[in-house]
């Protein structure tokens, strides 16, 4: 007679309320070598159980827009690095992170991924991949450089039509666009008009008018829709699909509906500053409104109704946080030119890793405005498979990734920086309270956060390398 196999699991997650994109069921879930296994009811026993029993269990987060120890042409610098960053992302029940190798113009693209390996390598708690920034795209990069990069796993990168050391001009987006297509690769576009902001801006300071408030002024609705309105145009030149980042109203959206209704390949992304916070929020006292400067600028209550109907109804595919972390408090930071500075000279940018879950939960699918399943797509499902790690991330299902997060619904949480774990000095969404939060947090099988606290060492994280983008959502 043979051995007796052994039936047992490394680890079964027991009796919990299972939500993917797709389906609401009841389950347990077995894990063996940091892979889910089993789906099923009465599991075998597992060498370590985890009782779910009252609890919801959701895909670990992908969080696919958010910057970590990126550098900068201005003299800031960001708060949080691969340690930091994403350890805050794990409490916030966040298992996947996908920040920015950014290419200084002038530098090879080469030489920006091998620096940004330095700046994450034996750093980080969760697993990670990179976008690219595309900043000079010159014949060596878009003929040599960016193919290769693209079959060694970097499937995305960014391109900006504002930002003097970022910008490309439509010809390069064009020939961006045109490399994306033939290489099977997805750009994302942070779609402002340059011109119209700095003509602004430069109205608004001969005019005194510097505080942080007039930041919005600087970068109304009307910039972002027409950038939006180009860049889809230049993609549709091309036949190719495209992804705006962090949009945040009414303007831009209706151009990106208009296309997906003409069939093209647009998709959108959005993020908490769009749906929380108002232009108001910059015209605070002295200087603290430049806490909220981000890009584009939160707008009005009619802006953030619109952002919700577009979560509902499909024009938005992914939910991130544009984590950009600088400290207000801080001569590399907000007051890098010191409290009297023009808001053109305030960096731009909020923190958001750690709430973006949290915050879309709460007022997402407690006050009814959009469903669990839409939460899981947004927030996991989407962004894991736009950019190339589906199924492996993103989703609930034999064989994934163990990457879970187990929510207590009913657990009220006023946040407050104190208790976030971000190295930035302030939160956007202070004294804010929120119905429901991740209180145990699984990557690759392995508990990592539980009720608070950090369980696992800080360098098991994993670079992942990228598939062909999924286009078909």
């Amino acid at each position: 007679m043979g051995a007796k196999m052994s039936t047992e699991f490394d680890l079964v997650i027991r009796g919990g309320r299972i939500a993917t994109a797709s389906d609401i069921f009841n389950a347990d879930i077995g894990i063996c070598g940091g892979k889910i296994v089993a789906l099923g009811l009465g599991l075998a026993k597992g060498q370590d159980e985890i009782d779910a029993n009252g609890r919801l269990v959701l895909p670990g987060g992908v969080d696919a827009h958010c910057h970590f120890d990126q550098p900068t042409s201005d003299g800031s610098v960001m708060a949080d690095d691969f340690e930091s960053g994403p350890r805050s992302a794990a409490f916030g029940g966040t298992t996947t992170v996908i920040p920015f190798a950014c290419q200084k113009k002038g530098q090879s693209l080469r030489a920006a991924v091998d620096d940004y390996h330095n700046r994450a390598n034996g750093k980080s708690v969760i697993d990670y991949a990179f976008h690219l920034i595309v900043t000079d795209p010159t014949p060596q990069v878009l003929g040599q450089e960016l193919p290769a990069l693209i079959r060694e796993g970097y499937t995305s990168f960014k391109i900006y039509t504002t930002y003097d050391d970022l910008k490309l001009n439509d010809r390069e987006i064009i020939e961006v666009f045109a490399l994306a297509k033939r290489e099977g690769a997805l750009t994302m576009v942070h779609a402002e008009n340059s011109d119209a902001i700095a003509w602004l801006t430069e109205a608004l300071e001969r005019a005194g008018q510097t505080a942080p408030r007039h930041h919005a002024d600087a970068r109304p609705a009307i910039a972002e829709r027409e950038a939006t309105h180009r860049a889809i145009s230049l993609a549709e030149i091309v036949d190719v699909a495209m992804l705006v980042v962090h949009v945040s109203g009414g303007e831009a959206m209706d151009q990106i509906a208009a296309a997906r209704a003409k069939g093209l390949k647009v998709f959108a992304e959005t993020c908490p500053q769009y749906i929380l916070l108002t232009a108001d929020d910059l015209d605070l006292d002295g200087f603290e409104g430049a806490k909220h400067i981000c890009s584009p600028p939160p707008r009005d209550t009619a802006s953030q109704d619109s952002v919700w109907r577009g979560l509902a109804n499909g024009t938005f595919q992914v939910f991130s946080s544009d984590h950009a972390p600088f400290k207000f408090d801080s001569d590399t930071g907000k007051k890098l030119r010191g409290e009297g500075a023009s808001f053109a000279h305030v960096p731009n940018g909020i923190p958001g890793v750690e709430t973006r879950l949290p915050l879309l939960f709460s007022e997402g699918v407690g006050k009814g405005r959009i469903s669990l399943n839409q939460f899981v797509a947004l927030t996991a499902t989407n962004p894991a498979r736009l950019y190339g790690l589906y199924p492996r991330k993103g989703t609930i299902a034999v064989g994934a990734d163990a990457d879970l997060a187990i929510w207590n619904t009913e657990h009220k949480v006023t946040i407050t920086n104190d208790a976030l774990h971000h190295n930035v000095d302030y939160t956007p969404y202070e004294g804010r309270t929120v119905i429901g939060w991740p209180e145990t947090v699984l990557s690759r099988g392995e508990v990592i956060v539980q009720n608070g606290v950090l369980m696992a060492t800080m360098a098991r994280g994993q670079f992942l390398e990228c598939d062909t983008p999924d286009l078909l959502l």
